[in-house]
């Protein structure tokens, strides 16, 4: 069940990164400016969601062995802001986009940068 945690941390990591450092910047080389927010504003939903997926899975795991410890605090912790991303900031982001309000647009997706930087940093840890 151990090994299972960690395919499933490991998958999460994977997509992360293969999102964050492969898809995104190639959708905005690919894509003009205007399309490119619409395609990256409608895979973010899904982006979020299999992460939290995955995670919750991995929590779950973690009580169904008893195992509480802080590698199972952390994946909880890690699932939170997942959920914190999809359903508080994500909207946040999107009304300040909509509302050509720049500057706090950029620090709102900084925000979210940095969340997703914490996060794939705490999975290195974990698979670790």
């Amino acid at each position: 069940m151990e090994n299972l945690i960690q395919i499933i941390l490991a998958i999460s990591l994977g997509m992360m990164i293969f999102f964050s450092f492969v898809l995104a910047p190639m959708i905005f080389k690919i894509l003009d400016a205007e399309n490119a927010g619409k395609f990256v504003r409608k895979i973010f939903p899904y982006y979020y969601f299999v992460n939290l997926i995955f995670l919750s899975i991995a929590v779950i795991l973690f009580i169904i062995i008893s195992s509480l410890g802080l590698s199972f605090y952390i994946t909880l912790s890690l699932a939170i802001s997942f959920v914190f991303a999809q359903f508080i900031l994500m909207p946040i982001i999107n009304k300040f986009k909509d509302n050509n309000e720049e500057k706090k647009f950029k620090y709102a997706h900084g925000t979210s940068v940095l969340i997703n930087f914490i996060q794939m940093i705490g999975l290195i840890y974990l698979l670790i």
